[in-house]
């Protein structure tokens, strides 16, 4: 059974019918890469997933449960991790303080265990979030997700303006995750960094998944790749 499924779901902003009957799986221990150009509907699905926006139709199952009808509150408590697009991180509260807001007191991921993870974050501990640079907020954001103790971790968009040389360090943290066998849905826009670190890619066109395959079929394949991402 995977961990995530999303079936067949129909979400709306207003009359705005956004997600056209959209359906994935994110297996255990897998990194699912979704594609897809801007406007596509992938934050859309995030949203619906965590609570945000409720699909009209269709149904979101979470290890065994259906959490469709859930609040984001109850669907972040029963162990899905949000990164969001664009950090979102408390610009008042110092590093460490953020952090210790989403801590889940019967989690097994601590301070220790996210500083091990971005050591940089550990140097900034008792700094403002606003004071940080883009790639430390992107960093903190990732390590306030893990600390809700997350079964499966969405990812949307972590790589957006983001310098190369901080990319790089974000992407071998979620190579760790991997490693340690976390869940990820990662949404990303940038398909030659994803592909880096999927096991299996969706591209979204329009509301709706036009195509799955591995990394290397999906590079292989020129036509996807013109049409839907603009490669």
């Amino acid at each position: 059974m995977p961990i995530l499924q999303v079936d067949d779901i129909h979400t709306y902003y207003g009359d705005a019918y956004v997600l056209q009957g959209l359906s994935l799986e994110v297996a255990e221990g897998q990194i699912l890469g979704l594609l897809g150009r801007n406007g596509v509907g992938k934050t859309t699905l995030v949203n619906s997933i965590v609570g945000f926006n409720r699909p009209r139709r269709g149904r979101i199952v979470f290890k065994g449960t259906d959490i469709t009808a859930f609040s984001s509150f109850q669907t972040i408590r029963s162990g899905m991790g949000l990164v969001p697009q664009g950090r979102r991180v408390f610009a008042s509260l110092t590093v460490e303080e953020n952090l210790e807001v989403a801590k889940d007191k019967d989690g097994g991921w601590t301070l220790k265990r996210v500083y091990e993870l971005f050591p940089r974050l550990e140097e900034r501990r008792r700094q403002r979030a606003k004071t940080l640079s883009g790639g430390e907020q992107q960093m903190l954001a990732i390590a306030r997700g893990l600390m809700t103790n997350p079964d499966c971790l969405i990812m949307d968009e972590p790589s957006e303006g983001l310098a190369p040389i901080i990319i790089q360090t974000v992407w071998q943290a979620v190579s760790k995750l991997k490693q340690q066998g976390l869940s990820i849905l990662l949404v990303e826009q940038n398909a030659a960094l994803a592909l880096k670190l999927v096991d299996h890619v969706h591209v979204m066109s329009k509301g709706r998944v036009v195509y799955s395959g591995t990394p290397q079929e999906l590079w292989a394949d020129d036509t996807v790749k013109s049409r839907y991402l603009g490669i």
